[in-house]
């Protein structure tokens, strides 16, 4: 009866979990893409529906520009929420670092997540432009 050396054992669970997670990763994309256009056509058959139906004023571009307010809206409550966790994350990182080394100046590292977290912040909600339409 033949055993296994431990480094072929090694090499055999190496390249077993790597060929699962490139299948993995390609099943993926292809359901992401397929989910993707398939919402891409139902937006577009929708936006048909809609500029139809015409009137005084055209609906399908109120849908847009709604659309895009809260595509914005949404982005911006992401990179407000980026800040906070950046800042969050560098405050933590120095304190804990100043209790595992006290007499170092090693904490400063903190500064740079934290300062991180600042620059969200401050863009979010000073310099991002503004959504008029």
């Amino acid at each position: 009866m033949r055993v296994i050396g431990p480094d072929v054992a090694v090499f055999l669970f190496l390249a077993i979990g790597a060929i699962a997670l490139f299948t993995f990763l390609s099943v993926a994309t292809y359901a992401g893409t397929r989910q993707a256009e398939r919402e891409a056509y139902y937006k577009a058959e929708m936006m048909k529906k809609i500029a139809e139906t015409g009137g005084e004023h055209n609906p399908a571009l109120e849908y847009l520009r709604e659309q895009e307010r809260i595509k914005a809206a949404k982005r911006l409550g992401g990179l407000k929420l980026g800040g906070l966790i950046n800042t969050g994350i560098g405050l933590g990182l120095m304190i804990f670092l100043k209790a595992l080394i006290p007499h170092a100046p090693i904490y400063l590292c903190g500064t740079i997540e934290l300062f991180i977290g600042m620059a969200l912040l401050v863009y979010a909600f000073w310099l991002a432009p503004e959504r008029t339409a």
